[in-house]
């Protein structure tokens, strides 16, 4: 049994192993990897992912059986999606991997893997509530912590992978420069995702893989 679990989109190839490298821990082999950088560290336990489904307790009737099951049966009825391709942006003071072009489908797929699953979630302690509630969130947001448990789902969601943690002014330039250098010649044009990957957070606060599935629905759901 893991503490939390969540759905990702995790990364494979020569991209996968850079993001890995990066963050310095690699969340398929859940394996830390020597040098990590301190400007990592804040994203270092997640590993190189996007989410779908935010970290979420098991809710009490439910066991991680019944979970893997459930995620590996969503996986067959949800269809395969191309974007156009992904870029290094900042968001706030981090910098991600984030969607270029038409996001529909996308968000049309994140969407259903949060209703989907949500009978899994336990309820918000009030700490986890707290926390979620906390920053600038507009109504939309307020109300998506109340029904699903995190504010950044449904119209609210954005496909990113985090590469950093809040980075001071004086960094921030060259880091991008470096990231910028190591991940440009790794994304592919237009890019596909196939799969989804179900994670658990351990007991030392990492995330590691628990199964990654293909996506293979053959019609939109």
């Amino acid at each position: 049994m893991f503490e939390r679990y969540a759905v990702y989109y995790t990364f494979d190839g020569a991209l996968g192993a850079a993001g890995a490298d990066w963050l310095g821990w690699d969340i398929a082999r859940a394996t830390a990897i020597k040098g990590a950088r301190e400007e990592t560290k804040r994203p270092r336990k997640y590993g190189f992912h996007a989410t779908l489904k935010a970290p979420f307790q098991l809710a009490q009737d439910r066991c991680e059986a019944d979970l893997r099951d459930a995620f590996s049966r969503l996986c067959t009825k949800l269809e395969p999606i191309t974007l156009e391709g992904l870029k290094l942006q900042s968001i706030g003071r981090f910098l991600a991997l984030t969607a270029e072009g038409d996001t529909t489908a996308l968000m049309t797929l994140a969407g259903t893997v949060v209703r989907e699953l949500d009978a899994f979630r336990a309820p918000l302690t009030e700490e986890e509530r707290t926390r979620r509630l906390k920053g600038r969130l507009n109504a939309a947001q307020l109300a998506n912590v109340e029904r699903w448990g995190y504010p950044h789902v449904m119209k609210q969601f954005q496909f990113h992978a985090t590469l950093t943690g809040p980075l001071k002014d004086t960094r921030a330039q060259l880091v991008r420069d470096e990231l910028t250098e190591i991940f440009t010649p790794l994304l592919s044009r237009p890019f596909h995702m196939t799969h989804l990957t179900l994670v658990g957070q351990r007991t030392d606060g990492f995330f590691e893989q628990i199964l990654r599935v293909p996506m293979t629905g053959s019609s939109p759901l």
